[in-house]
């Protein structure tokens, strides 16, 4: 399973992004799927999840909820992730990945098995 991040940029704090992640090779419809984010000299943390359905279960980091909506459309094979009123402290490397067992959202790494190479998200004060 290949997985390709896009979307990230420079915006102002306020702002708004839509970060896609693509995947190809693999049965994405059955994938659970996550984002996560690294920031520099920090770990790479957990930011939303997705389950295998397009209307599926959702969770989200405290940090980003009601601000980000994560969402899919199995159809396309691609994961999204809408941020919304962006705060310098969302800069960031955001990483998408793919859990092969669907059914369930995980707020950890360990539990994913693919990522994609990562898309750098800058807000500005």
């Amino acid at each position: 399973v290949q997985l390709q991040a896009s979307g990230g940029g420079l915006v102002q704090a306020g702002g708004s992004l839509r970060l896609s992640c693509a995947a190809s090779g693999g049965s994405f419809s059955s994938y659970g799927m996550g984002w996560f984010r690294q920031a520099p000299g920090k770990e790479r943390v957990f930011v939303s999840a997705i389950n295998w359905r397009s209307d599926g279960i959702t969770h989200y980091a405290d940090s980003v909820k009601g601000r980000f909506t994560i969402s899919r459309d199995n159809a396309k094979n691609t994961v999204y992730l809408q941020m919304n009123s962006l705060k310098p402290e969302d800069t960031a490397v955001y990483y998408c990945a793919a859990n092969p067992n669907g059914r369930y959202t995980s707020p950890f790494a360990s539990g994913y098995t693919y990522w994609g190479q990562g898309t750098q998200v800058t807000v500005s004060s």
